[in-house]
């Protein structure tokens, strides 16, 4: 859980926003610096991360350092009353790592190892990289521990962004070393991978390997558990970083999750709780069909790995990125709406990638805060602007989104569901949790993301998409809150196996069987082009299964298909609470009024009714709420509140007006919130 307040880095007596970005001054000419600080201060920028791509300028040579450059930047820096994010300097290795140890570059599965450039360039487990890292690590936080710029600690970037997989024979001794603290013994690894199938069984532990490309399907149960190993290898080398920083400075340290569509290699349940504070990079990913719900599901998965709390926005684009097919400018206010988003949902701070636009390298078209065409630009207006708003909502920072409504999400699901040979390809475990939470979103609902296991106090209605592996002490916490009076939604494809991908037999959907009091005995996948007629009216797509009531009333059934009559949808009353099963892949207008009708049932306070492609999303404390509502469309609306509107400074008595595509903020101070006014 994030244990260091965001709004407290830059003050400890005054709560507020940090503001700012990354800041690559080994690009620029020293004369350069001057320029770029008092621009900072003119955008409101109070915070900058520094040194993250630093090894090779700090040690050109072995044990050689050179720190004159980077303490007459950050002497610029502190001059100027901006204060420092300090990377580790440790993301990618310099070329005489790899050169000297050619070892330690990564190695693809199917068995290629990749030369040095671009970034990353080493293999997590390679004890070269792990002892120069550590050694850099050490100097830099000797220098620097204690200085008073400095208000967090950096370790690395984007932690196995590039090479998260290696499958070179160092990264195969390592993972046999996992396997061994996990399982003791052959006999129970054997029992877990399944490996008498297809004459598997490994009878020395130096017979595993990681699992490279093979001339037919692998076994799943080791490639779950080398993405495991995988994560933890990662996480390893943060801690030793980490480790390191607290020996000289008592300053908090994160790293930068990638908490996106496209990246799923870590399992950040397991890290956040080794973060001060959790941060995330999050970019517009244009590839998606649904890209501004995406950004907010981003943000509220990143608040679910915070706890709940403030987490910091580290690396985001003012426009365009530059490694998409198509990278695509926002649009006027859209950067805007984006990041006050990100804030309605959490965030206490906010950071881009980068500050000054490259001028070489493969990010020199990636947008930055002042662009190549500098100030006179819809960008720079933009960002000065949006460190004026930053700095007139100060209140909002340490206050806490308020949900009663919890969706189920887990990394290691993730990977389990989309391995292959299941019953079709067509079921990808991100396309399901993107499809519920976006109905959820549509119906204007808030959604805290959580664990398998975690608590669900707090919350009256729970969505649980496609969790196909489970434990099931993770199956029984869902059970136990329903039969406490909560309320739950499961979906098809869930329950299916265990953590060990072993099928629970006795009828689908396994683990949850008894709590949807339903039991299916055959799954039977759709076509792309099959659609099926259901008898309220709605319709399937992709996934139908033969289900039979052990309890559960139908209150949908295919109209249509090998299944007509069935049941489609299904609900049972279990305990005190109330479980709703999916067995099919619903229409979105079928999905929304299924969980709308779910969360009415569950006593979900109802969303304010507002336009579509319109958020709105409560922070709360201390007897304050703040109301943002976002408006992402071309036409104003109306909506009732009460209070002070924070970007325009207004009194709003009973109604306020959201002009097209802007974002209002109205803090409302009250004991009793009325649902008429917020």
């Amino acid at each position: 859980m994030s244990k260091t307040p965001v709004a407290e880095l830059i003050d400890a007596e005054r709560a507020q926003f940090t503001y700012g970005a990354d800041y690559n001054p080994e690009q620029w000419a020293p004369e350069v610096w001057l320029e770029d600080a008092r621009l900072m201060r003119e955008a409101g920028v109070n915070l900058v991360a520094i040194n993250i791509f630093g090894w090779a300028q700090l040690e050109p040579l072995p044990g050689q350092y050179d720190f004159s450059a980077l303490d007459a930047v950050i002497d610029v820096l502190h001059d100027h009353g901006i204060g420092i994010n300090l990377g580790t300097g440790t993301s990618s290795p310099p070329a005489w790592l790899s050169y000297q140890y050619p070892e330690s570059l990564p190695t693809m599965s199917d068995g290629t190892q990749r030369a040095f450039g671009g970034r990353q360039a080493f293999c997590p487990s390679s004890p070269a990289y792990r002892e120069h890292s550590v050694k850099l690590v050490e100097q830099v936080a000797r220098r620097y521990g204690s200085h008073p710029a400095v208000k967090l600690w950096h370790v690395s970037n984007e932690i196995g962004c590039h090479n998260a997989h290696c499958y070179c024979a160092i990264s195969a001794e390592a993972f046999r070393g996992w396997l061994r603290g996990r399982y003791t013994t052959l006999d129970a690894l054997n029992t877990a991978w399944g490996t008498a199938f297809w004459s598997q069984k490994y009878a020395a532990w130096e017979h595993i390997q990681t699992p490279r490309l093979t001339v037919s399907t692998g076994n799943p149960a080791q490639a779950l558990d080398f993405m495991r190993f995988s994560s933890d290898e990662l996480l390893a080398q943060y801690r030793a970083e980490e480790t390191v920083l607290r020996e000289h400075s008592a300053v908090p340290v994160t790293t930068n999750f990638m908490v996106t569509a496209h990246i799923r290699n870590q399992d950040y349940w397991a890290w956040a709780p080794h973060m001060d504070l959790v941060a995330n990079d999050h970019y517009l990913d244009n590839r998606l069909g649904a890209v501004r719900e995406e950004l907010s599901f981003a943000a509220d998965v990143t608040r679910g790995l915070a706890g709940g709390g403030p987490w910091l926005l580290m690396e985001t684009a003012t426009s365009s990125v530059n490694w998409q097919p198509r990278n695509i400018a926002k649009s006027p206010r859209e950067m805007i709406r984006n990041i006050l988003t990100h804030v309605a949902r959490g965030a206490d701070g906010i950071s881009f990638f980068q500050w000054r636009a490259s001028l070489q390298g493969s990010e020199k078209f990636h947008s930055a805060m002042l662009p190549h065409t500098g100030e006179d630009t819809k960008v720079w207006r933009e960002v000065v602007e949006l460190g004026g708003i930053l700095g007139r909502i100060s209140d909002v920072a340490g206050t806490r989104v308020v949900s009663d409504v919890a969706l189920v999400f887990d990394w290691q699901a993730w990977w389990a569901t989309d391995l292959d040979s299941h019953p079709t390809g067509d079921v990808k475990y991100l396309d399901q949790v993107h499809r519920v939470y976006n109905a959820l979103l549509a119906e204007g609902f808030t959604v805290d993301i959580v664990a398998p296991g975690a608590s669900l106090a707090g919350h009256r209605l729970v969505v649980v998409p496609s969790l196909y592996s489970v434990s099931d002490a993770d199956a029984s916490n869902l059970s136990d809150f329903v039969a406490a009076g909560g309320h739950a939604v499961v979906t098809f494809f869930s329950g299916i196996v265990d953590e060990d991908d072993r099928v629970i037999t006795g009828g689908y959907p396994g683990a949850f069987r008894d709590l949807l009091g339903v039991s299916t005995e055959e799954f039977f996948p759709l076509q792309p082009t099959d659609e099926l007629a259901l008898s309220n009216g709605s319709t399937a797509t992709m996934w139908s299964e033969r289900v039979h009531l052990r309890g559960a009333d139908a209150v949908t059934a295919f109209e249509s298909g090998p299944l007509a009559g069935g049941p489609a949808v299904t609900r049972n009353d279990f305990g005190s609470g109330v479980a709703w099963y999916l067995a099919t892949n619903l229409d979105p207008d079928g999905l929304r009024g299924l969980l709308a009708t779910a969360a009415r049932r569950a006593g979900v306070e109802l969303p304010l009714a507002v336009p579509a492609g319109v958020e709105v999303v409560r922070r709360a404390g201390d007897g304050v709420v703040f109301l943002f509502v976002i408006n992402h469309t071309d036409v104003a609306f109306d909506i009732a509140a009460e209070g002070t509107e924070l970007i325009t400074g207004d009194t709003v008595t009973t109604s306020l007006t959201v002009p097209a595509g802007e974002v209002r903020i109205v803090r409302h101070t009250t004991e009793t919130e009325s649902r008429e006014t917020l």
